[in-house]
């Protein structure tokens, strides 16, 4: 960013909340199949059609809702959005204005600034003030269909239609794209870890917009801002973030006028471009929703709620790092996802050896994953046959190298550590009369060797007991075969 100017940017994010049905009807909700095939006259907004509010959006509202920091209301109401769009069938959408569901969040994240090559220098906490999340339907969806101004057809599918969304909405606390990027993800991967919503951009059940304007360092107004819609990755949200503070910039430097409106980004052009002029809160003519009551929640229910609720990832962080003793990088790693966390726990806990846990999952089995592309859900291989194979490690069974190449072996075909261990005859030889035997064969075949090593150059300790081991085979227990070297020579 240029010298003497800042950036204000504050951040929405429409999360589809995880309901098997649509907010106010039963339609399921659902992706793909044939479009307009997954509709009602609820969710098509027939004359008559009345809606119901599904239990079941509140109490993952709450969820995401309690996981973000914010408090829930005890009273909440819905409005009606009215505005034109052609996958909006009723004309306006149910929303929430004045009484959101919950207001007042306090979210701290943590945010580094990025090298030239995107990569962390520093990572910092950061306080992120989450004005509200609301509760709101979906519209539907436009396809478009031909090559621009040539046989162009757009076609409108309502099976999105009804589908339940949770908007977050924070003050303009960012003045990085950067420390937006960080903020999305710690929102995807808290909203996931908690169960609200899968937060999967590619599907198109996370959203997010930024609104961004730049301002002199040390003025207090803000100048006028633009919305940066259909951000369909989080890493095209920051490259637009980015282009459009430095267009901002240049804007206002040349004495250009810079609009409030709503741009898109253009990925393929790596630049915003205009949509449509940005609408203030007036134009939508909000009113309240007649056809349903005030939403009232209990204690009881935010109580039952919370008693619900699975141990956050920073909280699951600081005790890794309180308890097993872990670093912050390798816990932080380790609790990036939920079925990771409980995977490394078990482990762990069979093991009764978290740091050499850590280390394996961090390095063998994040390999294998990453290789075969599957998550550790989907792993064959479980922790307690990777605790198994580690005991054996400790233990003194088998040395690291036998290890790794096992781990494959179970990672590919599930097959547990002491089948794996014997079809590869990796049993160590740990009886030291026997190993006591090669040992005196070694040194008695190595007599040049010996008198040099015993005249000071101990750096020959390693040469025996590479001769040791290849005279084993490579099944004799190292750590008894270096204390028997040591001993003979």
């Amino acid at each position: 960013m240029k010298q003497g100017w800042e950036a204000v940017i504050g951040m929405e994010i429409h999360a589809q909340l995880a309901t098997e049905t649509k907010i106010f009807c039963g339609c399921a909700v659902e992706t793909g199949g044939e479009p307009n095939s997954n509709t009602c006259p609820v969710c098509l907004g027939l004359p008559g059609a009345l809606p119901v509010l599904n239990r079941r959006v509140v109490e993952l509202g709450a969820r995401a809702a309690m996981s973000l920091g914010l408090e829930i209301q005890e009273s909440s109401i819905f409005s009606r959005k009215n505005y034109f769009y052609p996958d909006l069938p009723k004309g306006y959408q149910i929303s929430q204005y004045d009484k959101p569901f919950s207001a007042n969040g306090q979210l701290t994240i943590m945010t580094s600034e990025r090298d030239d090559q995107g990569r962390a220098v520093e990572w910092k906490p950061m306080t992120i003030h989450i004005q509200r999340m609301h509760l709101e339907e979906d519209a539907g969806k436009n396809v478009h269909d031909g090559l621009p101004d040539v046989d162009r057809f757009s076609y409108v599918d309502l099976n999105r239609a009804g589908t339940p969304l949770g908007e977050i909405v924070t003050s303009p606390d960012f003045r990085t794209s950067w420390q937006a990027y960080d903020y999305v993800n710690h929102v995807r991967r808290v909203l996931q870890w908690v169960g609200a919503s899968d937060a999967d951009m590619e599907k198109g059940n996370l959203r997010c917009e930024a609104n961004v304007s730049v301002r002199k360092v040390g003025e207090n107004e803000f100048r006028n801002k633009v919305e940066l819609k259909n951000l369909n990755s989080v890493r095209f949200m920051q490259k637009a973030i980015e282009y459009e503070i430095e267009r901002q910039i240049e804007a206002h430097e040349k004495g250009e006028a810079v609009n409030q409106e709503t741009r898109l980004w253009d990925e393929k052009n790596n630049q915003t471009r205009v949509m449509r002029s940005k609408e203030d809160a007036h134009d939508y003519r909000y009113f309240p929703e007649p056809d349903l009551q005030p939403l009232v929640v209990s204690a009881d229910f935010i109580e039952q709620v919370k008693r619900e609720m699975p141990e956050l990832p920073d909280s699951m962080r600081d005790r890794f790092m309180d308890v097993y003793e872990l670093s912050y990088a390798d816990a932080s790693q380790l609790v990036a996802e939920r079925d990771l966390a409980e995977y490394f726990e078990t482990t762990a806990r069979f093991t009764a050896n978290p740091k050499m846990s850590a280390n394996w999952i961090l390095g063998e089995l994040t390999r294998e994953l990453n290789n075969s592309g599957k998550s550790v859900s989907e792993s064959l291989l479980t922790a307690e046959d990777l605790a198994e194979l580690l005991k054996n490690v400790d233990s003194g069974a088998i040395n690291n190298n036998q290890a790794k190449e096992a781990l494959v072996e179970m990672f590919a075909t599930g097959k547990t550590a002491a089948v794996v261990i014997r079809e590869k005859g990796f049993e160590q030889v740990s009886d030291s009369g026997a190993i006591e035997k090669i040992v005196e064969d070694v040194i008695a075949a190595n007599p040049g060797q010996v008198e040099a090593y015993r005249g000071g150059k101990e750096a020959l300790f390693g040469f025996f007991v590479g001769q040791v081991m290849k005279a084993s085979q490579g099944k004799a227990n190292p750590k008894i075969v270096n204390d028997v070297l040591k001993q003979k020579l």
